[in-house]
């Protein structure tokens, strides 16, 4: 519901530039909280960190609030400082995603592709642009999340609004393509901020976590989380008219046809990043079974007061299902909180968590762009 447009962006950005002190890095705060077993660390700072990639290596690619993509070396291990991989001519470079050989970045106006030979950590070659998104201008929602599967290329394109009906094509859309960016064009439409682009690594299966639209009764719409490449043709979500379980906020349109979500979070949640875990995790980092294939989702919480706590979710799943189906009368009953206590009981936040992404050794990876830090989640050991 916030923070993933230009009023939130820049509100969190100024909120960095304005002296916020970064966090020593063994200085996790005292009220975060992981489940009995796990431990929690910070590995790195990294001003407006915003999506997570993890590298084969174990290096892990940071979006940012800014024009740049940083890259922390060796995430999975001693975790190096962080560096600058590539800068772009454009902000926010929030969305990164790696594979074929290239590192995607999503940013207001385009998505770019940038060469990466294996276990580089600095770019080499000039970033290419390789397909224009928000055409009609860059005003409302300013972050592309981008995700690759089965050779294609998805970028999800905020709305320019709360609640209106889009000019641009580009808008309120998941635009699909090749790795080269040719052949674009929308695979969802009517989906007002889809922020949070995860694959199933098992199944190949792109889920997006979605920003809903304020200003409907205190509560809705829920914030969704959902499969979008496993419906068939072009996907419809019914914003800004349908919401939750194929309600009409008006009469201006059926909602009998509107895609249903498999997974929902309560109102002004706003996911941001969202991570699955894979089915079968080798690495010595592991986390215990009852992880394996679910969803990890970075929530930024709300602006509405009550304001609704920033948290890292997880939804148990098997196969791109949730264990539980949705319960329309509770948006809290899929999943549970893995990382809570971002916000003090005086609804002062000391972080809101933002990308998510898992390593190749099965160490989870937070980014939080208040606090401009980046965790690192594990089993103890």
């Amino acid at each position: 519901m916030n923070l993933g447009g230009p009023l939130g962006t820049a509100c969190a950005f100024a909120f960095l530039l304005a002296g916020v002190l970064p966090l020593r890095a063994a200085e996790v705060p005292a009220e975060l909280a992981v489940p009995a077993g796990f431990s929690i660390e910070i590995i790195a700072h990294v001003a407006g960190a915003r999506e997570l990639s993890a590298a084969p290596n174990g290096d892990l690619f940071v979006g940012t609030l800014g024009s740049s993509v940083d890259v922390i070396p060796d995430a999975e291990g001693n975790a190096g400082a962080p560096r600058v991989f590539a800068t772009l001519g454009d902000a926010p470079a929030a969305g990164v995603a790696l594979g074929g050989g290239a590192l995607y970045v999503g940013t207001n106006g385009a998505v770019w592709k940038i060469p990466y030979p294996k276990n580089a950590r600095e770019s080499s070659a000039q970033p290419l642009k390789i397909a224009s998104v928000r055409i009609g201008g860059r005003s409302g929602h300013s972050t592309t999340s981008v995700a690759l599967a089965n050779g294609r290329l998805y970028a999800g394109v905020g709305s320019s609004c709360n609640a209106c009906s889009e000019s641009d094509p580009t808008r309120a859309t998941i635009q699909e393509m090749d790795l080269d960016g040719h052949g674009m064009h929308p695979k969802a439409v009517h989906i007002r901020n889809a922020i949070a682009l995860a694959v199933d690594p098992s199944t190949n299966a792109v889920w997006a976590g979605v920003a809903g639209q304020d200003e409907l009764e205190h509560g809705h719409p829920y914030e969704i989380f959902d499969p979008f490449t496993l419906h068939a043709g072009l996907v419809d979500y019914g914003w800004p008219t349908c919401y939750d379980n194929r309600k009409a906020k008006d009469n201006s349109r059926s909602c009998a046809d509107v895609q249903v979500p498999r997974v929902v979070f309560p109102g002004y949640d706003t996911p941001i990043g969202a991570a699955i875990y894979p089915l079968h995790p080798k690495g010595r980092f592991a986390f215990p079974a009852q992880y394996a294939g679910g969803a990890f989702v970075g929530l930024h919480g709300s602006w509405h007061r009550p304001l609704v706590p920033p948290r890292v979710a997880f939804v148990p799943l098997r196969n791109d299902e949730p264990l539980k189906a949705v319960d329309w009368a509770d948006p809290s009953a899929q999943w549970h909180e893995f990382v809570r206590g971002f916000q003090r009981p005086d609804e002062s936040r000391i972080g809101r968590p933002t990308g998510v992404a898992v390593g190749p050794e099965g160490s989870l990876f937070v980014a939080d762009d208040q606090a401009g830090v980046v965790y690192r989640i594990r089993p103890k050991r």
